[in-house]
């Protein structure tokens, strides 16, 4: 199933202005263009939570600072964000800081999010195991663990107010986000919007991929013919999505230019893609559509590229039918074997790799690749290079059958 959207001949243009990303490869945007660029992967020994007992041993853990920027939240606040809303805090602060937004009113929040801040419903389970008479702390981890009440510190963080939409659509979320805020505004909805994505590492989360066997136990290496299963990573990314209108208005600095979205469902199997790719294929032509542009006017492509066989050949069987004679010398990779998979935040962080690349025109490297699979008639970025890029195309899927396309333009 396809979602129409709005005409482009009579929807505003919808631009970025300010971002803000946390990974492995650190907070910001130097550290993580620095890292994509060159292909440098962020893989440690799991260091948050016993892992002894797992198949899978490494995840790209983020290196949180010691103290968080400086916002309107109150010390008590802050003491109660967990992991996942420290790194939410920090995304959004630097991306409304880099686009110079000031307080508003009615400014929607979209957020992505599989997990939302389940590190406080897991210390909620074990205190009420351990010591069910203790109530101490309780009503906090029952409270902040909800995905709403996050996106509520991040108003408050930056003094804003409007709607809040979350969507957890797996590992689709973060696209889906970023996509929904683009409709938003060309719907004339609203005039701006600030959308993103966001998930941190968890113990449960964690078992439940190695207990799928889904983890690799040894290196991520997407649409790699050896590939052995996916790697988790953390983070967050949050956008400025505005009117070009609103962006020239007030001389702001444009990043790029968000395109399309198209959204799908797969319907083929719960966990498993459609072998051919088929949804894959209409989602990405949808998106084209939209944007008005062919596959030949594409000049990257951001792959969700899991690792995982039955994705990885899936999603280059519909590149190759969509792509077609231009899939031999289209470029592709999958950031996800620099930092993982990062679930709900990973759309929303490719996104930014996107803008990264369109920006100061390289190509985002993919490490730990040798040999293709057959099913890819396109060429892997596996050495850094730089490269004339204008347009770039981002691919989500996830669990349950959401796919999510975004393309993006570069802004001169």
């Amino acid at each position: 199933m396809l979602f129409p959207l709005p005409s482009s001949a009579t929807s505003p243009r919808v631009v970025i202005t300010g971002v803000g990303v946390v990974t492995a490869l650190g907070i910001g945007w130097k550290p993580n263009a620095d890292g994509f660029r060159a292909g440098r992967r962020a893989f440690r020994p799991v260091s948050l939570f016993d892992v002894s007992r797992q198949r899978a041993k490494v995840a790209a853990e983020v290196d949180l600072p010691a103290t968080l920027p400086p916002t309107s939240l109150n010390v008590r606040q802050v003491a109660r964000l967990d992991r996942a809303g420290a790194m939410l805090l920090l995304a959004a602060n630097e991306a409304w800081r880099q686009a110079g937004w000031e307080s508003a009113e009615n400014l929607p929040l979209v957020l992505g999010t599989t997990a939302g801040g389940m590190t406080l419903g897991e210390a909620y389970f074990r205190q009420a195991l351990q010591t069910p008479l203790r109530q101490r702390r309780q009503p906090t981890h029952a409270v902040y663990y909800q995905a709403q009440v996050q996106a509520r510190m991040v108003l408050d963080a930056l003094n804003f107010s409007g709607p809040i939409t979350i969507i957890s659509n797996a590992c689709a979320s973060g696209s889906n986000a970023v996509g929904h805020a683009w409709d938003l505004i060309r719907s004339g909805q609203a005039e701006c919007a600030f959308a993103g994505g966001y998930d941190a590492l968890s113990e449960l989360v964690f078992s439940g991929f190695d207990a799928l066997q889904v983890l690799s136990p040894t290196v991520c290496r997407p649409f790699d013919a050896k590939r052995d299963g996916l790697a988790l990573g953390e983070g967050a990314a949050m956008l400025t999505l505005e009117t070009l209108d609103r962006a020239r208005r007030r001389n702001a600095p444009i990043l790029g230019e968000l395109i399309a979205y198209s959204t799908s469902i797969d319907h083929h199997h719960l966990t498993q893609p459609h072998p051919q790719g088929d949804t894959t294929l209409k989602v990405m032509c949808q998106a084209c559509a939209t944007a008005g542009i062919a596959p030949a006017d594409v000049d990257y492509i951001n792959a969700h590229g899991t690792g995982t066989v039955l994705n990885d050949s899936s999603e280059a069987l519909a590149i190759g039918r969509w792509a077609g004679s231009r899939a031999t010398t289209l470029p592709v990779s999958s950031t996800k074997a620099d930092i993982g998979h990062l679930l709900g935040a990973a759309g929303a962080v490719e996104a930014v790799v996107c803008l990264m690349a369109l920006r100061e025109q390289w190509l985002p490297t993919q490490g730990a690749f040798k040999s293709p699979d057959p099913a890819c008639c396109f060429p892997i970025v596996n050495q850094p290079r730089d490269a004339r890029i204008n347009v770039a195309l981002s691919n989500s899927f996830g669990f349950g059958g959401v796919n999510a396309t975004l393309i993006f333009r570069r802004w001169t």
